[in-house]
């Protein structure tokens, strides 16, 4: 049971990219607002018959997950490897990671991900602005710390 607390800032999120970082690394200093969140997922495709059936299917899709870096992070450059280093071999990197959320006594394990995108640059503004890096999942499975 979670007491309604529903902290973000004791949340532990941890990626591995095999054959690049192979031991887990803790990402830090994330953005204030939007650390981390992920699209919501399609879990079925359906069609409308003619005569007024539903009809629907099962089929898998991706999860689609953003992850805003403070312009300060140290934790970019991580990402910044793994861009140079796909470019360099022109061929991709597998991704893994898991986040523990301790308020709600839950962890979400990520498997077989992929580094989508990337803001290259900080936005200046006033200061500099957060990152934002997308990856995609194949899934994403679910348990309790």
């Amino acid at each position: 049971m979670s007491d309604y607390d529903i902290s973000a800032a004791n949340s532990v999120f941890t990626i591995t990219v095999p054959g690049l970082y192979n031991a887990p690394i803790t990402l830090e200093n994330y953005a204030a607002d939007r650390a981390f969140e992920t699209e919501a997922r399609e879990l079925i495709e359906t069609q409308m018959s003619i005569d007024g059936y539903l009809n629907a299917g099962w089929v898998p899709n991706p999860v689609t997950q953003s992850i805003s870096l403070a312009a300060s992070s140290d934790s970019a450059a991580i990402f910044e490897v793994i861009v140079a280093a796909q470019d360099a071999k022109r061929g991709l990197y597998r991704l893994g990671a898991e986040i523990q959320l301790p308020s709600i006594g839950r962890k979400y394990t990520m498997v077989r991900g992929l580094l989508r995108s990337i803001v290259s640059v900080p936005s200046p503004g006033r200061v500099l602005e957060a990152r934002t890096f997308e990856i995609i999942w194949e899934r994403v499975i679910p348990a309790a710390i």
